[in-house]
């Protein structure tokens, strides 16, 4: 590892940066050296480096004021202070503010290997705590198909997939557009006796009526203009597997009958057929529509929505589980910093503070979104606010001005999300209904019990 342990040398005195230099280079390390603040910087944002030796009287940029710079810029970068005698008070500041050590001129070379050394098993373990929870990170991931959370709502879901997934009852999958709820039936699929099986899906508002029919059920030859051959259905391809449904509200009336027969049957034939054939499948069904409403308004079947709904599971919207926001944009930060090959670490406070802010209308689908196009047009190492300023844009044209500004604004947002239902508000919230009630009535809000 000491060969690849890189050692920037910041200090404008030509015969320490000569000496640290001519010292750490013989500890077999690979070393660079600046005489200024500014130079400094840039040699990181060109390089990166392990650890900063940055003495903190310099004539152009004072160390202290790099020190803050790279803390916000390069979080993981080591930083010694190099003082004298007299700025004892300035290194005690900089300990402070994040920087790793100090070194007292003058300075020997048994006391330059010690703190080297130190500070290179220090970094080993950080390197290696990183790596073991990028592994379990990564073994969540596998282990949910790309579902990320440690929420109570996650943390429910993941446990009704677990229970769900060993029965061949249907499955129906509410939630908002954006919060993976194919990958939902995916995790159900790999964990059920059917996971052997194919996973064939459909978005079923993607088609119309009568190519929709043709999707599923196939057709035999002449059935319609253009039907030259026979071709099976999904619904034929997928014996012994798991059909996933996508956005199930959309099939139209007709359909909706003929698909409750093959449920109650297990038989269908295809378009233009008369011969019956034996279908054998665990259906998965998904939708972001008010199934309910729908059915009251003669859109949707009764029956039909029954069949579907045995067993129904809800994943949450982002906005209801945002302390998983910082662990979905790390995951798909290093996702794209792979793709696209660039050298981006990781997001500094401030971005992480915004993303977790934002209410995301589309959830997880809209923040790989954003994280993609930061990764894309990143300047620097370190994602910060600034690459996310698009999202201030959609989050408000009018920023409030005042912590109350912005409890109103957040409690009426949620207030809204939850249809003006207090009990719910709360939950989100964290704040008992006694205490929803007095802001609601100090802001002047409305909302039912």
């Amino acid at each position: 590892m000491t060969g690849r342990f890189k050692i920037l040398v910041v200090d404008d005195e030509l015969i320490v940066r000569e000496s640290l230099v001519g010292w750490l280079k013989k500890g077999g390390y690979m070393v660079g050296a600046v005489s200024g603040g500014r130079e400094a910087l840039e040699s990181l944002e060109r390089a990166g480096y392990d650890l900063v030796f940055l003495d903190i009287k310099m004539p152009d940029m004072n160390g202290i004021d790099v020190l803050k710079e790279i803390k916000q810029r390069y979080p993981g970068t080591m930083v010694v202070m190099i003082t004298a005698y007299g700025s004892v008070e300035s290194a005690v500041e900089a300990m402070k503010l994040g920087a790793n050590d100090y070194l007292m001129k003058p300075f020997e070379p048994d006391q330059l290997s010690l703190l080297v050394e130190k500070l290179l098993q220090h970094k080993k373990l950080i390197d290696e705590n990183i790596l073991l929870r990028e592994q379990i990170a990564t073994a969540a991931v596998e282990r949910y198909q790309d579902m990320i959370g440690v929420s109570p709502a996650m943390q429910a879901l993941f446990e009704m997939v677990e229970r769900v997934a060993a029965v061949d009852s249907p499955v129906l999958i509410k939630g908002e557009t954006g919060t993976g709820k194919e990958l939902v039936a995916k995790a159900i699929h790999a964990r059920s006796p059917r996971r052997y099986g194919p996973f064939i899906a459909i978005n079923c508002g993607a088609f119309t009526e009568s190519l929709l029919e043709s999707e599923l059920f196939g057709h035999e030859v002449g059935s319609f203009t253009g039907a030259v051959k026979a071709k099976k259905g999904r619904l034929e391809l997928v014996r012994g597997g798991t059909l996933f449904l996508d956005e199930v509200g959309e099939i139209p009336m007709k359909m909706q009958v003929d698909l409750l027969r093959v449920l109650e049957e297990h038989k269908m034939h295809r378009v233009g057929g008369t011969r019956d054939i034996t279908v054998d499948f665990r259906l998965i069904s998904a939708t972001h529509r008010d199934l309910s409403k729908a059915m009251e308004e003669g859109y949707f079947r009764r029956d039909f929505y029954f069949r579907l709904n045995v067993v129904e599971l809800e994943v949450p919207p982002l906005r209801a589980r945002r302390e998983d926001i910082p662990l979905l944009a790390d995951f798909f930060l290093r996702r794209f910093r792979k793709e696209t090959n660039k050298p981006v670490e990781g997001l500094d406070k401030k971005a992480v503070e915004l993303l977790c802010a934002y209410d995301w209308p589309g959830n997880v689908r809209e923040l790989e979104n954003a994280v993609e196009r930061a990764v894309v047009l990143a300047q620097g190492r370190i994602l910060t606010e600034d690459d996310f300023a698009f999202l201030r844009k959609t989050y408000g044209a009018v920023e409030p001005q005042s912590l109350e500004d912005m409890e109103r604004l957040h409690i009426q947002r949620i207030l809204k999300q939850c249809r003006g239902n207090i009990s719910q508000t709360a939950r989100v919230l964290k704040i008992n209904r006694t205490t929803l009630h007095h802001k609601i009535k100090k802001y002047g809000l409305q909302g039912s019990s």
